[in-house]
This record gives structure tokens, sequence and C-alpha cells, in this order.
């Protein structure tokens, strides 16, 4: 998350496009609030009571006391990277004086968020961007007990991460489905702005599907955007916490705000809860989440578009290219640039968040049938999922997600990527390799293994020798390490005048 940290102890991450600028739903080390000098406008008074119905609550007194057990407070401690070198510029202030003598030193930094229990056991919900890269993780329940919370997995496509509590017998929140909610009916945002612990605020669904017009952070190729969106009140220190409906049912997980000021204005953003189900299931599971894709770049249709294909309406994804470039699955299938995509799995794609979350909701590996407009002509095709190894990356540092179903794999103290077509393609690497993006200052891999210029092509040791084509390989190879085992590295250097050599790392040495 790009933040800004100041010495009042509170920053958002403030970016992009849509009503003045696109953030981040989480608060930094709020400690200062200040008066409301105006309104925003002459809003009608919210109704304390939303609409009768023999499954809703009917009251929003009653829902906000169903709930609220269920909502945590999450707070984040991480080591701020010491700024870069100060040559060339005057200091700016006390600090920047105070480096040009000690050199820059790090300094701790505190993160505010929210997260709901779905688990007894002490599974809980958040936002990937409220604990990632944090150092320590604590939740507060609303009974104000504090525990220490272990990091099972994150995911960055989807905006979601999964933390688990010691603890037993604690209270959960019913999850709803999204696909079922409307336009214009009543929802409840619920979480901890402003370091306001277990604040309720009442809106809307203003609308669904937002995807394009949300231009996050540190989004990449496959990041999946299908917000809904909601004008009850959401303010930095909310990201994680649930978006609930009428019946007392989670629907969301609020993550984002639209916003000129970096506060409330009107509009609010929660991922759908199917989605954050089936990623969080994949993340308890398994630690981590197996992405699938179709290998298609696509974008929405304008009008040209569905009249050269005699659509009726302006509806559907173009595909623009394929990814990687010269295969995937789509290609294979023969799916062709130019083409439309107007239904995946049988269902209808209007714009490309829909298509998102059809294909994120499946497996990898299974095969889903894609209707095109070909220039007027239908035709069908059968497309086999496969896994977006070119766009995940896996943290595998000891207070990493797969740490915390595997030790022995944390203890390498590296975290890697996939290795990026081209490079492979000039390094010649034959399909083999992930890219080192970071080493544990306190990990084996300190001062033998070089981030960002190293690759990882092969195990050698422990045996039998495997060959590292994905990150998945890098974990499988080492998942039965333990403290005092042996680990031996094929490497190769990115500049190819080092060429290869291999590492040996000791296990917790």
């Amino acid at each position: 998350m790009a933040a800004r940290f100041s010495r009042f102890r509170f920053a958002t991450a403030a970016v992009v496009s849509f009503a003045g600028g696109v953030l981040f739903a989480s608060g930094m080390d709020w400690t200062k609030i200040s008066w409301a000098q105006s309104t925003t406008g002459n809003r009608p008074a919210v109704s304390t009571r939303g609409p009768m119905s023999s499954e809703g609550v009917g009251s929003f007194a009653d829902i906000a006391e169903r709930v609220t057990p269920g909502v945590v407070a999450v707070n984040t401690t991480r080591t701020a990277r010491p700024r870069a070198n100060m040559r060339g510029r005057a200091p700016q202030g006390m600090e920047d004086f105070l480096e040009q003598f000690g050199g820059p030193q790090p300094r701790q930094q505190r993160g505010e968020g929210s997260g709901f229990i779905m688990s007894s056991d002490g599974y809980i919900v958040t936002n990937n961007h409220v604990v990632a890269d944090a150092d320590q993780v604590s939740i507060t329940l609303s009974d104000g007990r504090i525990f220490k919370a272990k990091v099972v997995g994150t995911d960055s496509t989807t905006d979601v991460a999964v933390v688990k509590i010691e603890a037993k017998g604690l209270p959960t929140l019913t999850i709803g489905n999204d696909e079922n909610t409307r336009i214009g009916e009543w929802v409840l945002a619920v979480g901890n702005p402003l370091g306001l612990d277990f604040t309720v605020t009442a809106g809307i669904i203003s609308a669904k599907g937002r995807g394009q017009e949300i231009n996050l952070p540190n989004a990449g190729n496959f990041t999946i955007s299908d917000f809904i969106q909601t004008d009850a009140a959401i303010n930095p220190g909310n990201s994680g916490g649930p978006l609930i409906n009428m019946r007392g049912e989670v629907i969301g997980l609020n993550s984002a705000i639209a916003s000129q000021t970096g506060f409330y204005s009107g509009y609010g953003f929660a991922i759908p809860i199917t989605l954050v189900k089936n990623v969080s299931d994949d993340l308890i599971k398994e630690g981590r989440v197996r992405l699938p894709v179709m290998g298609v770049s696509v974008t929405r249709i304008e009008p040209e578009d569905a009249g050269i294909n005699g659509l009726a309406r302006v509806a559907g994804v173009k595909v623009a290219g394929f990814n990687p470039p010269d295969g995937g699955p789509a290609k294979a299938a023969g799916i062709e640039v130019g083409d439309v995509i107007i239904t995946v799995d049988g269902k209808p794609v209007d714009r490309v968040s829909s298509l998102q979350r059809i294909v994120r909701m499946r497996k990898v590996g299974e095969r889903i049938p894609v209707e095109v407009m070909r220039f007027g002509t239908k035709k069908r095709f059968d497309v086999r999922l496969e896994e977006a190894n070119a766009t995940g990356r896996l943290a595998v540092t000891p207070e990493s997600p797969e740490a915390a179903t595997n030790p022995s794999a944390g203890k390498l103290g590296l975290t890697v990527e996939a290795l990026p077509a081209d490079i492979a393609a000039r390094l010649r690497t034959n399909g083999r390799g992930v890219r080192v993006a970071d080493v544990s200052e306190d990990g084996p891999a300190r001062d033998k293994i070089a981030a960002g210029s190293d690759i990882v092509l092969a195990v050698l040791y422990p045996t039998p020798r495997r060959d590292v084509r994905t990150v998945g390989d890098l974990q499988s190879a080492v998942s039965t390490l333990k403290d005092g085992d042996y680990v031996s590295l094929l490497l190769q250097s990115m500049d190819p005048r080092l060429g290869q050599r291999v590492v040996n790392l000791r296990i917790g040495g």
C-alpha cells in the first residue's frame, strides 16, 4: 500500500482517478480528531428502521447489536524503510537534519483497520492492504480482549487476507449472497474509522459491479475489481470491516473510498462476499490462492463494437490480446483477438468485472464454455483454466502466509516471484526459474542470495533433484524441511556474465 505517514500519526493510501482519487479505507496511527465544521448537503435523515421482511431483522439497532460482537479492530506495526540518500537536497526537518549525521534509521509505523470473525476458532477476514508487510498484527475484540495474530494468507489480486488468533467460542457473522442484493437496498458498514472503534453507519447499495472505474494502487494485470458501491459512510480505518444487509448477513468487505480529501465523500466500495469467501477458503486450506485465468487481455466494448457484431446492447468484453502473447488457454481453444465475449459458463458477461468474477469462482484445470461474437457470428469454445503463475507472488519469509502453514519453507527467508517471459527468453532458462524478489535480513540467505538479480533454477538437495518452474515448485521442494536441515539451490544471475552458481543454506542457521 502506498501510504504517507506523518508525525500526526495518521495516513491513507492516496491514489488515482474517480471523484478526485480512490483510497484504501485503512487508517494509520490515528490519534487526532477534529470537529466537523460543515455538512455535506441536504441529505434526508436516515430512518433507524429498514424495510421489514419475513427474513429480515428490520431494525438498524437490532442488526448493529447482533453483528458488532463479530467485528474486530486490526492493529499493525511495520518497520519503515529508510529514506533515500539526501545527497543533493537540503534537510526538510529535524529528522532529515539528524539523518545527515547518523544515517537513515528504521522507524516503526502503526496502522489500523477492521475485520470480522468467520469461524469460532479464530479465523478472521480483513484486507490484504491492512496487513501486507506488517511485522506484527494484533486483534482487539468488541469485549476489549486483545490477541496477537498470525497472517494465514494474503491475496493482492482480490485484496483479501486471513489472520488467525488463538481463541475458542468466538462470535461469528453470517455470510450472505451478494449476487441476490439489489441497488437501493439498505446496508450497514461496521468498523473502526478514524480510531473510533466499532462504529456503525447506514446507507444503501448505490451501484454494483464497479470495475475499471476503480483504479486502485498497486493493481496488477490480474487484479480483480468487482466492487459493491455504497453511500454508507466509510472512512480510513474501515478497511476489512463487513458490509451488512438487512438480514444481518455479510455481503461485502469494505475496502476503498473515492474522495478528494481522503475522507468520506459519499462513495465507498466493498469486495463482494462470495469472492471473499472463495479466496479466504483457499487461503485457509492452502495458505495461498491459485488464481484461474483464461489467458486473455480484455477491454470494455464501445457502440461500434456492438454494431459490427450485431449486438442489440453495448454489453460484453472485447479480446485485445493474450497472456502470454504467444499462447494461453483462450488462444489454444480458438478464441481470437477482436472477439467479443458475451457469456462464460452460461452466465452473461456485460463488463470486465463480471468476467473476472465468473472465472475467479472456478478452479484451475476446469473447463468452462465461452460464447463469443465474431463479426456477427456466434461461436462457442471450451477453455481450460490455467493458473496465473506469471502474475502471482508468493512470500516464503518467516512471517509470510506460507510460514503460517509451513514453517520450514518460511525459514528460507526468501520472497520469490514468477520469472517474466522476456527475461526467461533472454537468459534461455528453458522454462525454469523463479526470481528472488526479496531476502529477509535475518534469514539464512542473507548475503548469499541477491534480491532482484538472482533466479532459482533448481533444488539440488534434498534429493531427488528437481527443476523449479513455478513458485509452487519451490514451495513444494522445501515443504518438509525443518530447523537444522540443509537445502542446495542452483542459481543463475540476471547478469549473463556471472552465469550459474550453487548456494547451500542451513535452515534456521
